[in-house]
C-alpha cells in the first residue's frame, strides 16, 4: 500500500527521523493558513507547495513549486489542486491532485554548503535480506544514476539475526563523505530510518533527497513509502492512511469482492485460480499473439456467484476482446466451475459480448467439458494448454 509524502513523513517523525515540516491543505485558502502556521512554528518565509499523488517525478510535471510570499502560496496551491498531474510515473492522463503539502523551505538562499543524498531501505530478493541503498547523487532519478554512474551507488545489507549494526550506519556516513557533526547526524538518521522501515512493516522507504544543511543537520525532504499489504492487519493505524482515490477503481472494487485483480494494458482477460497458474496463463496469451488485460485470481471457490463477479470486473475494461478461463480443479471440482461459468453466462445475458475460452483441468475435467459443450452458449472449451492457446489465437483473428 503506497502512502502520500506527508503520511510517510509522519511515520518517519514518529521514529525520530528529522523531516522537512509541512501541513496538508485541500484548498488554496487552507494552504495560506498552513503557511502562516509554518511561519509561526519555524520562522520560514518561503514555502514549497507539493502535489500529493502516488507518483514520483512530481517536480518535472509542475507539481512542486516554491512560493516566496502568501499570495504566491494561494496562487500556486490553487493551480496545483485539481490539476491532472502527468509525471514519468503516471499514465498519459495523469493523476488528479486533491491536496497539497505546504512545506517549510529548508534551502537557505545563497547557501552553497548544502548537499543532497539518495537513500532507500528495501528487500534484496536475491539474498533475502533487507538492504540500505544510498548515493551521493541525491535529487536525481536513481535509475539514471545506476545507468550512467553505477560506482556512485552503495549498498549495505542487513543480517536479520543482528539487525543494523552501528559500524554499518557509520560506513554509510563515511561513504557519503561526511565528517564532524554531519557524520554523527547521518549515523543517527540511518539508524532511525531503518527502525522506521522495520517496525512499520514497510516494503520500501525511499528518501530522495536526504538533505545536509550548512549547519550539519540531516533531514528527509521527501518520502516515498510502501507498507506491506500482508501486515496491515497488525498496522491498523497505517491501513487507515489508504487513499482509494489514488488506486484503480476496478482494483478497489475487485478487492472488496475478495478477488485478487491487477489491471494491465492488454486485450485478453484472464480468470484463473492460483497465482502461479495465472502467470503461466499470461505467458500462454503472449505466445498466442495476445496481451493479458489483467491478472485475476478467483481463488479456490470458483462458484457461479464468484465467476459472475469476476466476469463483471473483467468486462469493465473496454479493451478486452476475449476472456480465457484457466482453472485447475484441485480443491474445487471442474464440473462445479463449468456449471458456474454456464450459470453466470446465462445470468449476465447480453453483458457478455466477447468470446470466452474455458480450459478446465483436474477433478472431473471430462464432465466439465461436456457441460460447457452442451450448454448451447458461445463458449469454447479446451483441455490442453496448447489447445487453449490455439483458441485464443483463433478468436483474436
Amino acid at each position: 500500500m503506497n502512502l502520500h509524502e506527508y503520511q510517510g513523513k509522519e511515520i518517519l517523525a514518529s521514529f525520530g527521523v528529522r523531516i522537512q515540516r509541512g501541513v496538508v491543505a485541500h484548498s488554496a485558502k487552507e494552504a495560506v493558513t498552513a503557511a502562516k502556521q509554518l511561519t509561526a512554528e519555524t520562522g520560514t518565509g518561503w514555502h514549497v507547495i507539493k502535489a500529493q499523488v502516488h507518483a514520483g517525478g512530481r517536480g518535472k510535471g509542475g507539481g512542486v513549486k516554491l512560493a516566496k510570499n502568501l499570495q504566491e502560496v494561494e496562487d500556486l496551491a490553487g493551480q496545483i489542486i485539481g490539476m491532472n498531474l502527468v509525471t514519468p510515473q503516471t499514465s498519459a492522463e495523469g493523476k488528479k491532485v486533491h491536496q497539497v503539502l505546504v512545506a517549510e523551505d529548508v534551502y537557505y538562499p545563497g547557501d552553497s554548503e548544502t548537499s543532497e543524498f539518495y537513500m532507500s531501505v528495501l528487500l534484496n530478493r536475491a539474498t533475502g535480506r533487507n538492504m540500505i541503498m544510498y548515493s551521493t547523487e541525491g535529487g536525481m532519478d536513481i535509475e539514471e544514476v545506476a545507468e550512467k554512474t553505477p560506482h556512485l551507488i552503495f549498498t549495505e545489507e542487513i543480517d536479520p539475526a543482528t539487525g543494523l549494526l552501528p559500524f554499518q550506519a557509520r560506513r554509510v556516513a563515511f561513504n557519503l563523505g561526511l565528517s564532524g557533526g554531519a557524520f554523527k547526524e547521518m549515523v543517527k538518521f540511518v539508524s532511525s530510518l531503518y527502525k522506521a522501515y522495520q517496525e512499520s512493516d514497510a516494503s520500501l522507504f525511499e528518501i530522495n533527497p536526504v538533505l545536509k544543511t550548512s549547519d550539519d543537520k540531516i533531514m528527509a525532504v521527501d518520502a516515498k513509502v510502501s507498507i506491506d499489504n500482508n501486515a496491515l492487519y497488525r498496522r491498523k493505524q497505517y491501513a487507515e492512511m489508504r487513499d482509494l482515490r489514488e488506486e484503480s477503481p476496478i482494483e478497489v472494487e475487485a478487492g472488496a469482492l475478495g478477488l485478487n485483480y491487477v489491471d494491465l494494458d492488454g486485450n485478453v482477460g484472464c480468470m484463473v485460480n492460483g497465482a502461479g497458474l495465472a502467470m503461466a496463463t499470461m505467458d500462454l496469451i503472449k505466445m498466442a499473439g495476445g496481451e493479458p488485460a489483467n491478472f485475476l485470481d478467483v481463488g479456490g471457490t470458483a462458484d457461479a456467484k464468484r465467476v459472475e463477479e469476476a466476469f463483471r470486473i473483467i468486462l469493465k475494461d473496454p479493451n478486452v476482446k476475449a476472456i480465457l478461463i484457466n482453472i485447475f480443479g484441485g480443491i474445487v471440482r471442474c464440473d462445479r466451475v463449468a456449471q458456474g461459468v454456464v450459470d453466470a453466462y446465462k445470468n449476465m445475458g447480453d453483458e457478455i459480448n466477447v468470446p470466452i475460452i474455458v480450459r478446465l483441468q483436474g477433478t472431473n475435467a471430462e464432465l466439465a467439458k461436456e457441460i460447457i459443450d452442451n450448454s448451447g452458449l458461445e463458449v469454447h472449451s479446451a483441455v490442453q494448454f496448447q489447445e487453449a492457446a490455439d483458441k485464443v489465437k483463433e478468436v483474436l483473428g
